[in-house]
């Protein structure tokens, strides 16, 4: 979608520190790390919010989970990780293309805030 950062990372107009991809997923450090260790893990297909979701990215949302726990595992994270959703505005979503934080390196609190 024209003006998504997200996008311009996935079409390469903008750099990024990318730790994973494949066909369907891109996922980077963000510039912004609220942990020690934090990744943003998006699809390549641009879905501004989960309420735009469609049955059919039912299993593009789980390779957004299984890709978070494949690089958990190539970034050796010990004691645990968090994945976070941010939905909407209120919930603090920045950018509106689907990404799933990976959070590690520190100890978290909850509830999260």
């Amino acid at each position: 979608m024209a003006g998504c950062i997200f996008c311009k990372i996935i079409n390469g107009e903008i750099e990024s520190d990318i730790v994973f991809e494949n066909d369907k997923i891109i996922a980077f450090r963000d510039l912004n790390p609220q942990a020690p260790i934090h990744i943003l893990i998006i699809p390549r297909k641009h879905i501004s919010r989960i309420e735009d979701l469609k049955k059919q990215d039912s299993s593009l949302m789980g390779d957004l989970v299984f890709a978070a726990k494949q690089i958990a595992v190539k970034m050796n994270v010990k004691g645990g990780y968090r994945l976070v959703f941010n939905n909407g505005s209120n919930a603090g979503q920045e950018v509106e293309h689907i990404h799933l934080h990976l959070l590690a390196g520190r100890k978290f609190t909850w509830p999260a805030g």
